[in-house]
C-alpha cells in the first residue's frame, strides 16, 4: 500500500508502514532524494521568519537543513545528537517521545554549539512533525542555551500536527487505519 502526495511541486508514493494493530503511517523519506529536498528547502525558506541560525534532530532533517543552509547562503546550521559523542563537552539533554520511535529517548545538544544560539533567532526544523515530542524536545534545548525560537518548520504535518498555528509547513499527512484509509 502506498499513499501519492503532491509536496514542493513534485508529486512522491509513501510507503504506508504499520506503527500498530490500528494505526499506519506514510514513511517519508527525504534521504538520497536530492529534487525533493531542494524542492522543500526551498519553499520552506520562502515561508521563514527572520532567523539567525537553524537547529534540527539528527537524521532524517539533516538534508534538509544542509539544503536549507545552503541555498539561504548560511555557512551553518546546529544538529541536535541522539547520543552523547566523545566530542560534546558541556552537553545540553532533553528527553523525546516521537511516533516512530519506541519509548522514550533522549537528545542531547553540544555545549559549544549552545553558547553560539545564546540570544540568537532560532529557526528549528524538521521533515515530519506528528506528535511533536522531537520539536518540543528541541525547544527546549534552544532555550536551555538561551536560544529564541524563532519559528518551527517542517515539509509534513501529520495528523493532528496540521491544526498547530505554531507550525509553518508545506502540506499535511494523513495518519492510517490498519487498512490504509486516512484517518480524521
Amino acid at each position: 500500500m502506498t499513499y501519492e502526495i503532491q509536496v514542493a511541486g513534485l508529486k512522491r508514493r509513501l510507503p504506508l508502514c504499520p506503527l500498530t494493530d490500528s494505526l499506519t503511517i506514510a514513511a517519508f523519506v527525504i534521504f538520497g532524494d536530492v529534487e525533493l529536498t531542494c524542492a522543500c528547502a526551498a519553499e520552506l525558506l520562502k515561508k521563514a521568519p527572520a532567523f539567525d541560525y537553524m537547529v534540527a534532530p539528527e537524521a532524517k532533517a539533516i538534508p534538509l537543513i544542509h539544503e536549507m543552509a545552503r541555498q539561504s547562503g548560511r555557512n551553518e546550521y546546529f544538529l541536535v545528537r541522539k547520543k552523547k559523542k566523545a566530542y560534546m563537552n558541556g552537553v545540553f539533554e532533553a528527553v523525546d517521545h516521537s511516533i516512530t520511535t519506541e519509548g522514550e529517548q533522549k537528545l542531547y545538544m553540544d555545549g559549544t554549539d549552545a553558547a553560539r544560539l545564546k540570544g540568537k533567532r532560532i529557526l528549528i526544523l524538521d521533515d515530519v512533525i506528528s506528535t511533536g515530542g522531537s520539536l518540543k524536545a528541541v525547544e527546549s534545548l534552544v532555550e536551555q542555551a538561551g536560544g529564541i525560537v524563532a519559528g518551527r518548520m517542517a515539509i509534513l504535518a501529520e495528523g493532528d500536527a496540521a491544526a498547530r498555528k505554531d507550525i509553518i509547513f508545506l502540506e499535511k499527512l494523513p495518519l492510517f487505519d490498519a487498512q490504509g484509509n486516512p484517518l480524521g
